[in-house]
């Protein structure tokens, strides 16, 4: 098959595992209507269960096809499932709207890419000096932020495997 990009390993890395306590952290939250700062911890305490998904900047093949499948799933009935990316509050709202997602998902803006170094998960861009993203991870939290489930990306691109978070939720 001849795919119009590079299949890319990445580095091992550590990164919150399963029975450990995600870090937290406070972010602008962007909904069908507004954004506010949220935190994470907020989130949880408000819900059993919390689907983290980090995910590449709106645009980018990999975002659109992640939130398509999310989507088509209808995770946000088991669970409170919310993005991370790079992206901007506003470049959140046209994602929200384009996938159709609006009003069942929400969006963390983190520009500064700090989350996921606070993960573990942070990665240059290729080929884009000075740029970074969060490698694709998803993370299934309980009401105190333990981590029940973990999947980090070991290679770009790379898609988690929706059967088994479904399995987890």
């Amino acid at each position: 098959m001849d795919l119009d990009f590079d299949v890319v390993d990445l580095d091992e890395i550590e990164y919150p595992e399963e029975g450990e306590t995600a870090p937290d952290f406070t972010r602008p939250l962007v909904n069908d209507e507004y954004w506010e700062d949220e935190s994470l911890s907020s989130l949880c305490a408000d819900s059993d269960r919390v689907v983290l998904v980090f995910h590449a900047m709106d645009g980018a093949f990999p975002a659109t096809y992640v939130w398509n499948e999310i989507r088509d799933r209808g995770w946000h009935e088991d669970a409170t499932v919310v993005g991370c990316s790079i992206s901007t509050p506003y470049a959140h709202k046209r994602l929200l709207d384009e996938r159709d997602i609006a009003g069942d998902y929400r969006l963390f803006s983190d520009p500064g890419n700090g989350v996921a170094r606070e993960y573990g998960i942070d990665m240059d861009l290729d080929g884009m000096a000075g740029l970074e993203e969060p490698r694709p991870a998803v993370f299934v939290l309980d009401g105190d932020r333990t981590v029940e489930y973990a999947w980090v990306a070991a290679e770009w691109p790379d898609f988690p495997d929706y059967d088994a978070v479904e399995a987890q939720l």
